[in-house]
């Protein structure tokens, strides 16, 4: 499969995922937030920049939910809720957060 953005192909997996991460732009973070139905507000993109960080500048770590609120709650101000980040990616914050932020797709179960 693939995306077009800006006039270029970008390839995905069979289920939506960025088969090259370094194809990643904003521009193809809003694509893809679209064909998930995702308006990107400030929150997605503090989510969206951190689930990246972690990837590239810590030995690819993909955080699992615990550690993702966690780290929200610094940035924030306030631990969010598990409720409040599943309202701004509905089907799972590490792993449709994680397609958006063009990083390989995450295959474990749960969120602790």
């Amino acid at each position: 499969m693939a995306i077009e953005v800006n006039g270029k192909s970008i390839e995905t997996t069979e289920s939506g995922f960025l088969v090259n991460p370094l194809d990643w732009d904003e521009d193809v973070a809003k694509a893809l937030a679209d064909i998930e139905g995702i308006e990107l507000t400030e929150r997605h993109w503090d989510v969206i920049n951190y689930l990246r960080d972690e990837y590239l500048n810590n030995n690819q770590n993909q955080p699992m939910e615990r550690a993702l609120l966690k780290d929200m709650g610094k940035k924030w101000g306030s631990k969010p809720s598990s409720k409040e980040v599943y309202i701004l990616f509905p089907l799972a914050p590490t792993k449709q957060g994680t397609k958006i932020a063009g990083l390989p797709e995450v295959h474990r179960k749960g969120g602790y």
